[in-house]
């Protein structure tokens, strides 16, 4: 159960959500992310390279362009489950005092 909340808590946060949010639509580079985000390059690379590391997203490399994407339409499919759950909840999630902050 301990490594299951570390998998969990590699989603727990709102910055890499919203990166998988957007390698899933496309494949993206850094630049792409960055761009987008509107955050510092360090941030972001440090961001990916822990979704790479625990596998939620893959690489290809073009040239010196290294573009991410999900590396599993499960991974998708559990962020959305995970939304479609908090639509039924929203509100006490959002009260909770006891969850939230850094782990």
């Amino acid at each position: 159960m301990d490594l299951v909340a570390k998998y969990f808590r590699t989603l727990a946060d709102p910055t890499r959500l919203r990166i998988l949010e957007l390698v899933n639509e496309q494949e993206r580079s850094v630049g792409d992310i960055v761009d987008t985000l509107g955050l510092a390059q360090s941030k972001v690379s440090n961001h990916l390279a822990c979704l790479r590391w625990c596998g939620f997203v893959t690489t290809r490399r073009e040239h010196r362009t290294v573009y991410y994407r999900v590396a599993d339409p499960r991974v998708t499919a559990l962020v959305s489950m995970g939304g479609e759950l908090l639509a039924d909840n929203a509100e006490h999630v959002a009260a909770c005092r006891r969850v939230g902050g850094e782990c």
